[in-house]
């Protein structure tokens, strides 16, 4: 089992930044990506950006590309996310979530989510 807890949500301007952090705890060991997920009012729960366990790998999608950097220490458990440049379509709960296995972008191939946190770009 793997538990993950997010944090660093908030209220912020349209322009500003935000850093969310997700903390692991277990089994983190066997998960080879650790990933950011949004969703929106009425929308589906979209990718946002992947680390693989040695950070060697990183990915983004193309609406968070250039503004959005993911990270991690590993020392610490916790996975990072610095927003940077916040839009008000960026305005979702924000979900951390662990996997094992290959790459994925998909949100039905992750094994363990946080609980969310709430991210609001005012305009």
């Amino acid at each position: 089992q793997v538990q993950l807890v997010e944090s660093g949500g908030g209220l912020v301007q349209a322009g500003g930044s935000l850093r969310l952090s997700c903390a692991a705890s277990g089994r983190t060991v066997s998960m080879s990506y650790m990933g950011w997920f949004r969703q929106a009012p009425g929308k589906e729960r979209e990718f946002v950006a992947l680390i693989s366990r040695s950070s060697s790998s990183t990915y983004s999608s193309d609406s968070v590309k250039g503004r959005f950097t993911i990270s991690r220490d590993n020392a610490k458990n916790t996975v990072y996310l610095q927003m940077n440049s916040l839009k008000p379509e960026d305005t979702a709960v924000y979900y951390c979530a662990a996997k094992s296995g290959t790459f994925g972008v998909t949100p039905t191939r992750y094994d363990y989510w946080g609980q969310g946190t709430q991210v609001t770009v005012s305009s």
